[in-house]
């Protein structure tokens, strides 16, 4: 029983007993000296009562957080110990999962229909300490698996928030309206009228689906061992991560692809600036200005930039007359998040040759464009493909789309000429 509930009963006992012994007209000297003496206990327990208050509700604090984060860390342990090989390995020989892999795609396959065996997106983040190891006394001893090189994810380093989505379609309100404000002109005048609080929409729907293939070969499966592990991991998240950013900036929105921020920013409201002059500081200071006045960024600090190599070379290249001072370094004094990418950006083009750029800023806790993802990867088996060689085909579908919530929060410099 809690402290704070034994001092409550307590002192409705004292109560209790103050109010027989208060209401005798002649009381005894004993009886004068239980009252005087339960008085000073009942003073004495209000304030063990507050303290045990207290001391409780801190308890039921720390109480409180656990139970809030204690299912995400369960799952992100047990996600930690899913393995990609028996993943391969199930589909090539067929043998069957266990550990906490089974766990997991059992649980997955519950939640939604997949053809093949379901991978969730936790599977193919990096990890340490799974490489084979060294020193075996073995005439030819197997290294790690060198990989293919692929771009870091620009989605993420963009501000971009990836949600989960189980099934269905999933959408955003956002605030459309302004509320009015008015000083009462006058003591009898009214203050500004009410106005209606609006929202708009943003919806992503299960519309797109991404297609990852490999392939690999019977002597990979038998001499890697767990080496194969990390490969396959690295090699798919690498091969998705490329994918996914050439879609979230420049998907057409056609041909099974979504429509990406800068491919359609006219559609989603994000401004774009026509630069059409020789790139330079000045230019995305002008940007990073009207940021700050549509009161979507604080300060240049919290702004991420978006460029092209050609245009950091260029930038890096033009000295400030009579100093060996570049315009890339009067832009990076004050700007500290920039990216640069042959990804997510159109290779320069035109005469002069001309760069786009993408300022992105992260508002009131709210991401500047989201990333659906519904459910997990499907992995699914091409039997038939390779079954002369003794080779493992894999297919891996993921269904994504991109959305703006607030286009405020993006702007798109165009006509950054590199000449």
């Amino acid at each position: 029983m809690l402290d704070s509930v034994k001092i409550a009963r307590r002192q409705s006992e004292i109560r209790q007993n103050l109010a027989e012994l208060a209401g005798k007209e002649t009381p005894t000297e004993d009886e004068v000296r239980s009252m005087e003496s339960l008085d000073l206990e009942y003073r004495q327990n209000e304030t063990r009562y507050r303290a045990a208050l207290i001391a409780e509700d801190t308890e039921r604090r720390d109480a409180g957080s656990e139970l809030e984060t204690r299912s995400s860390q369960e799952w992100a342990e047990m996600m930690a110990g899913f393995e990609m090989r028996q993943v391969a390995l199930a589909l090539d020989e067929g043998r069957q999962l266990d550990g906490q892999t089974a766990e997991i795609v059992q649980e997955l396959r519950s939640a939604g229909g997949f053809r093949g065996i379901p991978v969730p997106w936790q599977a193919l983040e990096q990890r340490a300490g799974e490489t084979i190891s060294t020193g075996t006394p073995d005439p030819i001893s197997t290294r790690p698996i060198i990989d293919r090189l692929f771009p870091d994810s620009m989605a993420s380093a963009m501000g971009g928030q990836m949600i989960a989505i189980d099934h269905g379609a999933a959408e955003w309100p956002v605030v459309t309206s302004s509320v009015t404000a008015g000083w009462q002109d006058g003591e009898t005048a009214n203050v500004a009228g009410p106005s209606a609080y609006e929202t708009a929409d943003r919806a992503m729907k299960p519309d797109h689906t991404l297609g990852i293939q490999m392939k690999i070969t019977r002597r990979s499966l038998k001499q890697s061992g767990s080496a194969l592990e990390q490969a396959v991991r690295r090699d798919m998240a690498g091969a998705m991560g490329q994918a996914i950013d050439g879609a979230v900036f420049n998907g057409t929105g056609a041909d099974g692809q979504p429509l990406g921020v800068i491919a359609g920013a006219s559609t989603y409201g994000i401004t774009e600036t026509a630069v059409n002059e020789t790139a330079d500081y000045a230019a995305i200071r002008a940007a990073v200005a009207a940021f700050m006045v549509a009161n979507a960024a604080s300060g240049p600090g919290a702004i991420r930039a978006m460029i092209r190599p050609e245009l950091w070379s260029f930038l890096d290249d033009a000295l400030i007359s009579g100093t060996a001072v570049s315009e890339w370094d009067r832009l990076t004094r004050q700007m500290t998040n920039i990216n640069t990418t042959s990804n997510g950006l159109e290779a320069p083009s035109g005469t002069p040759e001309a760069t786009t750029a993408l300022l992105t800023t992260s508002s009131g806790g709210v991401a500047p464009f989201f990333v659906g993802a519904w459910g997990a990867v499907d992995m699914i088996r091409d039997p038939f493909s390779d079954a002369q060689s003794g080779g493992l085909r894999i297919t891996a579908l993921a269904t994504l789309d991109v959305t703006v919530a607030r286009p405020v929060q993006l702007r798109v410099l165009t006509g950054l000429e590199l000449a």
